[in-house]
């Protein structure tokens, strides 16, 4: 297996993934190019060759190794693999979903992208409807049977949502659906599921043989935070909104060397949360200093934001300057996006950043307080990880690359953004 030139890495884009794996099958593209190319320096140093010739030198291994017998390209230069498969959905009148793959999959290792929290309107056959998470959920089953049947050699699922993922605990005669899911997927012979900030650990407990590559996107948060927050000299405090995100938050804090508040929060779990402004939470309390001082939130996912509101309206109560808070799933659930229309309006809070892991309408990513954070990249080098069997550890340690982050802009005059990190 080339470790440039990955020839059997397949990406199946469903519906709702569309968006997401486009963007991924870029970084791939991107990534793997810039991998060729420093191998390709790196052999035209160490033996003394052209690095024309060179090009040629790589180019004639790979095609003696290849079992094609056709052109691919020219000799001179570096050729982009295949990685988007082609596939027909169909929608059928009844709500049954069809999956057929359009090209040979045997022996590949191929990696579903959906997201399964998406509301916008998607493609499915010949037409354009919003989905719901079981639509998408089905469609996400049926691309993973229909690639089983076809003879791929490994089926990995890129869930940047997980679904069903708050139903992970009991607190009366209810399911475990998250966990329930895991095992359909290991039914269906899914080697492993790689996500982000996925609600609670415990989901991964229940498995028996699918992995769970639990990506963070902290690091993509703060380079866009460091648009207009001075990471370094500015006075932050990070607060925990409740006792659940109190592991995240204390990451943060710790990345950045910031003192860590807790917000306490009681609810009567007799009553369901229907929308921002009627959430179950009967009485909060803060346990920290927050007077005159930018606050820094963080959460992994924004439903109908009744918990994120009450926050900020306490956190504002007692004297906060600013107001700041990161969403790793922002899905705007109902009518949330009016209530934070309204909330910063008020003064609220300043902004919310949220990851591009869901899909968002353009009527919300043009919201002056929301600002996107790209983690399409993340995936992408996950993805090139997991394909060559190498660890993914330093993907999910991102204190270190904050650290060179935050090294760098004390060393800029300014809050500014920083690239992405390259691949090591």
């Amino acid at each position: 297996m080339s470790f440039a030139k990955p020839t059997s890495l397949g990406v199946i884009a469903c519906p709702g993934g569309e968006s997401f794996a486009e963007e991924i099958v870029a970084h791939l593209k991107t990534l793997y190019q810039r991998r060729f190319e420093k191998k390709a320096q790196f052999i035209s140093r160490l033996y003394e060759i052209p690095n024309e010739e060179t090009f040629r030198e790589l180019n004639l291994s790979d095609d003696l190794m290849s079992h094609r017998v056709t052109a691919v390209g020219g000799p001179d230069s570096y050729r982009f693999p295949s990685f988007k498969i082609p596939c027909k959905y169909t929608r059928f009148a009844n709500g049954e979903i069809k999956t057929e793959i359009m090209r040979t999959v045997r022996g590949l290792d191929i990696y579903i992208v959906q997201d399964v929290a998406n509301e916008t309107p998607v493609r499915l056959g010949d037409e354009r409807r919003a989905l719901s998470v079981n639509d998408h959920l089905m469609t996400l089953l049926t691309a993973a049977d229909a690639a089983h049947h076809a003879g791929a050699r490994r089926i990995s699922m890129v869930l940047p949502s997980y679904p069903y993922s708050r139903q992970h605990k009991k607190k009366g005669r209810e399911g475990l659906t998250a966990s329930m899911l895991g095992r359909m997927f290991e039914n269906m012979d899914v080697a492993r599921i790689i996500t982000l900030d996925i609600h609670s650990k415990e989901i991964e407990h229940t498995f028996n043989s699918l992995s769970l590559e639990n990506l963070h996107a902290s690091y993509q948060i703060l380079r866009t935070a460091s648009s207009f927050i001075d990471l370094v000299n500015e006075d932050i405090v990070i607060v925990s909104p409740d006792t659940g995100a109190i592991d995240r938050n204390k990451f943060y804090a710790d990345s950045l060397k910031k003192p860590l508040a807790l917000l306490y929060k009681e609810r009567d779990f007799t009553r369901t949360s229907r929308n921002a402004a009627d959430s179950n939470i009967t009485n909060a309390r803060l346990l920290g200093e927050v007077e005159g001082k930018t606050v820094f939130m963080a959460d992994d996912l924004l439903g109908t934001g009744g918990t994120l509101l009450k926050a900020m309206e306490l956190i504002k109560e007692m004297g906060a300057r600013k107001i700041v808070c990161s969403v790793s799933l922002p899905l705007f659930s109902g009518d949330a996006a009016s209530h934070f229309d309204k909330a910063h309006e008020d003064g609220l809070f300043d902004y919310v950043i949220g990851t591009n892991a869901v899909s968002l309408s353009e009527e919300i990513l043009s919201r002056p307080w929301f600002r996107s954070a790209n983690v399409s990249n993340l995936f992408a080098r996950a993805i090139s990880r997991v394909h060559h069997n190498r660890s993914v550890s330093p993907l999910l340690d991102n204190s270190k690359m904050i650290q060179r982050m935050l090294s760098k802009k004390s060393r800029i005059e300014g809050p500014g953004l920083f690239p992405e990190p390259g691949e090591e």
